[in-house]
């Protein structure tokens, strides 16, 4: 295949696209439509393209874990208040709301009994950053936090703030109830 029909069939699985569920946004060229020897359409290329963006690659995981962290330098710090939702304080179920509304866009319910909910249920072993990871901490009570990889995991402590912990810390091991995973990107 020549270089020049490489370089647009690459730029096709990589360009952002605004698409319904049938169609794309424009017609790919007739010239381009064929690679390799195969006829593509624009349903074929969409699906080329999603596979290239998919939520387990090691670039997405950088991505997501880049943008949590961003996020984390603004509200590092910031101490905790239970039903706080602000930089004056805030608690670990809005400061997961507003890391995943600024970072991703995706909204978040208020609790962490409405937040455990949401998303898929991960093992402990499988964590990528992104997931949320749930504590019992007493009777009645949950916590949770945000994975960014390397064992650590951001949440509004109620004895230092925001702040990055440790999963393998003892007392989060203790208390580690589950984690989930939201679909943040795609």
């Amino acid at each position: 295949m020549p270089l020049f029909k490489k370089i647009i069939a690459a730029s096709l699985l990589i360009i952002p696209l605004v698409i319904s569920t049938n169609s794309f946004a424009f017609n790919m060229p007739k010239e381009f439509a064929s690679l390799g020897g195969k006829t593509l359409s624009n349903k074929d290329v969409f699906s080329q393209r999603a596979s290239f963006i998919k939520p387990e690659s090691k670039t997405n995981s950088n991505n997501v874990r880049s943008a949590i962290l961003a996020e984390f330098s603004n509200w590092k710090g910031t101490r905790y208040h239970f039903g706080g939702t602000t930089h004056n304080g805030v608690d670990c179920s809005a400061l997961m709301q507003h890391i995943f509304s600024d970072s991703f866009h995706k909204s978040l319910p208020r609790t962490t009994t409405q937040q455990i909910r949401n998303g898929e249920h991960v093992n402990k072993g499988m964590l990528k950053p992104g997931d949320l990871v749930f504590f019992h901490t007493s009777p009645g009570m949950r916590h949770v936090g945000v994975y960014v990889g390397n064992n650590e995991f951001i949440h509004a402590s109620s004895s230092e703030g925001v702040t990055m912990s440790s999963l393998a810390n003892r007392y989060w091991v203790e208390h580690y109830e589950t984690a989930r995973r939201l679909k943040v990107i795609g």
